[in-house]
């Protein structure tokens, strides 16, 4: 390999002669040779965002000259259109104010700007990173990312899973079925019913994520190292903010308190416990959906869902509820994130968290697999589910909880010892209601009635 030589404040290193970074991003790569997790690219695209928003800022103030401010922001969007890809190669596992990889946007950015001017005009630091600290550009990456994925990915996947759940509500009208509780038989609801319950679950979550955003449009840019906002001019955090809005089409604001915004992540852990709720109430849908199509012969077998690919090598027929499973297994690595997301944190000593790329790293991995999981789950199982009416049914006329509808009647421990003499004789309720004498035939057929009862 051919190799370059540059230089920082600690002296000289050599970097791969064909890539675009610098000193400080060879230094990070090679010191923290830890893991295979990678700075993700929604946390590039953003600081791209940020970089182009603060040269736009720096030249409306002043601090840069047109052709300096216009080399980043056509190098930056060159980083969007995600052409430089390869010129990010740093760890997740590196020092957690995210300097390093502050630092490797810088380098690239000045680099690729100098190669298109054919003159060194750009210093990572001088004009890339001016008016700016990784103390304050970092979190603000963080918040961008975050807010770009939930509203590109996450709500979008939300609101199909909703639009079906509406319709499978529509069609299985009129369809009762047995409810249960505990794992054991309830009394009768309507199958609508129970997927309007998905369907609210589903819109409860969207409602918290939406609400969550409000935290994460705060932006910590122009506070710098510490929050007092040194080097950093009168204006600059107000106007940066409202361009990466523009940028974005996101309405982000400066936050209040640079303080609060450098050392507390209370923001994203908030968030991403809306996102955990969701990924609990996913959980619960998955579940309920496998247990009903559960069989086909000797389970509950209430509903059908489609058969995508053979569930077994060695049993032939065999299929599987494949779908359900991949989304339940996304649910518990979003909770085990969550775990991560709120230690983390809570690291916030003094006038900084340092945790921050590890928050980034499992809050982003969150967002896309939850975004990918629902996506995968609506149009490979939930838009196909089909009720078997006839088991259903057949569930329906077998349950002995139907006996809660004769309480008002006769009371609550005739009724039980109706219930308990049919399941232990294997008759029926309506055979042990008029073998008792508590009911004529009339009675109890105007009595229960499964349709009443919903």
């Amino acid at each position: 390999m051919i190799y370059r030589t540059e230089r920082d404040s600690m002296g000289e290193i050599k970097v791969p002669a064909d890539r675009l970074w610098g000193a400080q991003t060879e230094r990070s790569f090679e010191n923290f040779r830890i893991g295979e997790e990678k700075m993700p690219r929604e946390i590039i695209r953003a600081f791209a965002v940020i970089k182009k928003a603060c040269a736009k800022t720096n030249l409306a103030l002043g601090l840069l000259d047109d052709r300096r401010a216009g080399l980043i922001a056509s190098v930056c969007d060159e980083i969007l259109s995600g052409s430089l890809d390869g010129e990010f190669p740093l760890s997740v596992w590196q020092t957690g104010s995210g300097t390093q990889t502050n630092m490797n946007l810088n380098e690239v950015i000045a680099n690729r700007g100098n190669a298109a001017a054919n003159e060194k005009l750009l210093h990572p630091n001088d004009h890339v990173n001016r008016s700016q600290s990784s103390n304050d550009t970092f979190p603000t990456a963080l918040h961008v990312a975050a807010v770009v994925s939930l509203r590109r990915d996450l709500i979008p996947a939300l609101e199909k899973m909703i639009t079906v759940l509406r319709r499978l509500e529509r069609e299985n009208e009129g369809v009762i079925t047995v409810g249960r509780t505990h794992l054991q038989d309830a009394v009768p609801i309507a199958f609508s019913q129970e997927i309007s319950g998905w369907r609210a679950m589903i819109v409860s979550s969207l409602s918290a994520i939406r609400a969550s955003e409000n935290g994460l449009l705060e932006l910590a840019l122009g506070g710098t190292a510490v929050g007092t906002g040194l080097n950093c001019p009168e204006g600059f955090a107000e106007k940066a903010a409202l361009a990466i809005a523009e940028y974005t089409g996101i309405p982000f604001r400066t936050a209040e308190n640079k303080f609060h915004a450098l050392s507390s992540k209370d923001g994203v852990a908030f968030s991403h416990g809306a996102l955990r709720a969701l990924a609990a109430d996913l959980m619960k849908i998955a579940n309920d959906v496998r247990w009903l199509a559960s069989g086909p012969r000797c389970g509950l077998g209430e509903i059908r869902i489609p058969e995508n690919e053979p569930g077994s090598s060695i049993m032939p027929g065999k299929v599987n509820p494949t779908q359900c499973e991949a989304l339940t297994m996304v649910a518990a690595q979003v909770m085990g994130n969550d775990v991560t997301v709120g230690v983390a944190a809570s690291q916030g000593n003094f006038q900084l968290n340092v945790y921050m790329p590890v928050i980034a790293y499992n809050y982003l991995q969150s967002v896309r697999l939850l975004s990918d999981a629902v996506v995968s789950f609506t149009d490979r199982c939930l838009s196909g589910i089909t009720a078997d009416r006839d088991k259903m049914a057949e569930n329906l006329d077998k349950t002995l909880m139907s006996v809660t509808a004769l309480s008002p009647i006769i009371g609550y421990d005739k009724a039980a010892e109706i219930a308990k003499a049919a399941h232990k004789n294997g008759t029926t309720l309506r055979e042990e209601t008029l073998r008792l004498g508590y009911l004529t035939a009339e009675q109890f057929d105007q009595a229960v009635k499964p349709e009443k009862m919903v």
